[in-house]
């Protein structure tokens, strides 16, 4: 027999320590793999723990409250085998990134949904908040946990049942009214027998949930500016097969775009800040977030770190690599974590411009619209002319409680002198 120590694993960036919430296991009880060890939390996410190893418990090393630092040896698990001891690091990113986003509701916000007098692990009450489950359905559920305990399991599989319980039969008259009990709520619907109920994705809750955060925290203000593009256009034609060859990377608009905000954000530090009550948060890292949209629609905004610090060349080899790795599903929870500033690309829809929600905590967000030859002005020393011109419109929201309009302003519009002052003669 073997003994194996289970170390707490890293969990984001900046995160060094996290609070022991639970244990899941008792000394002696046998752990099958990926069984959840124990419940922490981090300020920036709650989790279990969970073991890549098969074998018994033989010992807690730390206490519910405790604080545990990353890379800390927690627990002693027995496994059968002659090896020696080994140290493992046991990070789930899968059930990282799937479980427990970046933007789900904070441990305040879950604590001020007061439950009964029983116990309740901040992971069980956050499924709480998320999926709806009220007081009276939370104190319902028969715990399988130490003491009988309700566990994640508990609650999703207390979840799962009443969802198929809860389907909604179409009535035979046109419009019918109907309780939605599987919402976990109290809420009427006008539905026709023609209509389709379609449950929403746990990621699409959450989604739902930050956006309407971040609607009810910042005072929301816009700013739109048209951006000759032009010059930028004919390089980028010029130049893409060309960077392909060299580099094995596609060469889209996108770094070439990111590198002007960056430039900005460096330029107006004050458009990098965050909110923390009554203080600003000054960020000295420019991190740029860019929303990238899933194959099942959904959302997800991978960061580019320190990316004031790239060339060309290394911000679209992040780019594409972010990208893709967010698309098939093999983002790292590092990845996902401590963005100061976000850039989404609605052009690759069609959309001209739009007014995207700030990602909290940030103060401020910019749109990329779709770039259109349009006939254009042109003013020359022998007179003004009409031609056809390359043209985007840029949009930024921006958070009015400290950032004013001047600013605002300023800000987008230095972004569109970067990309209109591009270098076409420039190489790669």
């Amino acid at each position: 027999m073997a003994k194996l120590e289970i170390k707490l694993p890293k969990m984001g960036e900046s995160v060094d320590e996290a609070t022991l919430t639970a244990w899941l296991k008792n000394v002696g009880d046998t752990i099958k793999l990926d069984d959840g060890i124990a419940e922490v939390a981090t300020d920036k996410v709650d989790t279990e723990v969970p073991s890549e190893v098969e074998g018994v418990l033989v010992e807690q090393l730390f206490k519910v409250g405790d604080i545990i630092k990353v890379d800390q040896a927690f627990a002693i698990i027995e496994v059968q085998g002659d090896e020696q001891v080994e140290e493992t690091n046991i990070l789930a990113t899968e059930n990282v990134i799937k479980e427990e986003p970046k933007f789900i509701p904070s441990i305040a916000e879950v604590e001020s949904k007061k439950t009964s007098e029983k116990f309740y692990s901040p992971l069980v009450k956050k499924i709480a908040v998320i999926e709806s489950i009220s007081e009276k359905e939370l104190d319902s559920i028969n715990g399988t946990g130490a003491d009988c305990r309700v566990t994640k399991e508990d609650v999703l599989s207390y979840l799962k049942n009443r969802s198929s319980k809860g389907n909604l039969a179409i009535e035979e008259s046109s419009v019918v009214t109907k309780e939605l009990q599987n919402k976990g709520i109290t809420s009427s619907m006008t539905l026709t027998d023609h209509d389709e109920v379609i449950e929403m994705s746990r990621m699409g809750k959450l989604i739902a949930h930050h956006m309407i955060q971040s609607v009810r925290t910042s005072a929301h203000v816009q700013s739109f500016i048209e951006v000759d593009v032009t010059n930028m256009v004919k390089w980028r034609e010029k130049v893409k097969d060309k960077f392909q060859k060299k580099e094995g990377e596609k060469l889209t608009f996108t770094p070439i775009l990111l590198q002007a905000v960056a430039k900005t954000l460096r330029d107006y530090p004050m458009m990098n800040i965050s909110v923390d009550g009554d203080s600003i948060i000054k960020k000295k890292a420019i991190n740029l977030g860019m929303a990238t949209a899933l194959a099942d629609g959904n959302l997800i905004v991978p960061v580019i770190k320190n990316a004031d610090q790239f060339n060309l060349v290394g911000m679209a080899k992040s780019v594409n690599d972010l990208a893709n790795r967010a698309r098939n599903n093999k983002l790292k929870p590092d990845d996902i974590q401590g963005g100061t500033f976000t850039v989404t690309n609605i052009g690759s829809f069609g959309s001209t411009f739009g007014t995207p929600i700030i990602n909290q905590p940030q103060v401020g967000i910019l749109a990329l619209g779709a770039i259109r030859k349009v006939p254009s002005v042109i003013e020359t020393s022998e007179g003004d002319f009409i031609g056809i011109r390359s043209k985007m419109y840029l949009s930024i929201s921006y958070d009015h409680r400290v950032v004013n309009g001047a600013l605002g302003g300023m800000f987008i519009k230095r972004v569109a002198e970067y990309l209109e002052q591009f270098d076409a003669n420039q190489d790669i």
